[in-house]
């Protein structure tokens, strides 16, 4: 590998690829991160997580070696995992865009489509401290989802048939049929509220699920979480109000509610909950955030 002449020595990157990210996508986008970083002078270490047990050793490995920057190439699910060895801790985190969703991605601004624009960023070294959010000794970046969506989630997990973004499509009409209101009880910073929701997102950035703007507004270096619900509705209405997620104006909507606070303990009974698109854990659950526990490099 060639070395950085401004320090006399290379500065030391590992690169961390899921190879089924993006319907299998993610080698070939490595085949050309790697040399691009190599040549702008950096000692790069390519390593390959055959699972999330092994992506998760790999990535505490490169933390404990010391090296300057963890750069994923993956979704969300590849984040989310290096959250989990990077949080509050010096080391870096790199993202090159090769998932699904890429909501980590489009809360910081990379490009999404344009993997050699993306590792011009990591060369380009500048970087942001953002929160995160974590439950027990566990961290997300984006949102939780304990509602309506969560429970599509469970569905989705569940099906073997059909691959991809359909699955989710059949599972959300599967849902709907059955689907009634969940009863919640939500402490924000110590203050209790009531009430009946068709689903209840707890934000540290704006959108998940590729794009949808569920926690609009949400600023991911606030040192606050946003908090929103979306009262009982007819499920046409439900239907109608969907695509306003993705502009982020369903926030005009009479049915939405929101809160903010740094601790959010979220009840609702049947519900296990979802962040970054992972499985947590049932609820109840009280996300903390985490202030400036991870360094990103953006553009």
């Amino acid at each position: 590998m060639r070395t950085d002449n401004s320090t006399g020595s290379a500065r030391r990157i590992a690169v961390l690829t899921n190879p089924t990210s993006g319907k299998g996508k993610g080698n070939d986008v490595a085949a050309v991160v790697v040399p691009r970083l190599s040549d702008a002078g950096f000692e790069v270490s390519a390593l390959v997580g055959r699972d999330a047990d092994e992506a998760s050793d790999l990535a505490r490995r490169a933390v404990t070696d010391g090296v300057e920057t963890l750069v994923v190439i993956g979704g969300d699910g590849m984040v989310h995992l290096a959250a989990q060895a990077l949080a509050g801790t010096s080391t870096r985190l790199g993202l090159v865009p090769a998932g699904t969703g890429n909501d980590v991605a489009r809360a910081v601004g990379l490009p999404r489509k344009d993997p050699l624009a993306a590792t011009d960023v990591i060369i380009g070294g500048k970087e942001r401290a953002i929160d995160l959010a974590r439950i027990g000794n566990r961290y997300y970046v984006t949102v939780l989802a304990a509602g309506f969506d969560a429970i599509v989630n469970e569905r989705a997990n569940e099906m073997t048939w059909p691959k991809g973004q359909m699955r989710y499509n059949l599972a959300t009409l599967a849902e709907l049929r059955t689907f009634s209101p969940i009863p919640y009880v939500i402490e924000v910073d110590g203050e209790q509220h009531r009430f009946e929701a068709m689903m209840v997102a707890v934000g540290n950035t704006e959108s998940f699920g590729g794009g949808m703007k569920i926690t609009a507004g949400a600023v991911m270096d606030d040192g606050i979480l946003d908090v929103v619900a979306i009262m009982p509705m007819s499920k046409l209405e439900l239907i109608r109000t969907f695509p306003k997620l993705f502009s982020g104006t369903h926030v005009e909507h009479p049915k939405y509610r929101h809160f903010a606070g740094k601790s959010i303990t979220v009840a609702a009974p049947g519900i296990v909950a979802y962040a970054d698109g992972e499985r947590m854990s049932a609820l109840p659950l009280t996300v903390e955030v985490a202030p400036q526990a991870l360094r990103v490099l953006v553009p």
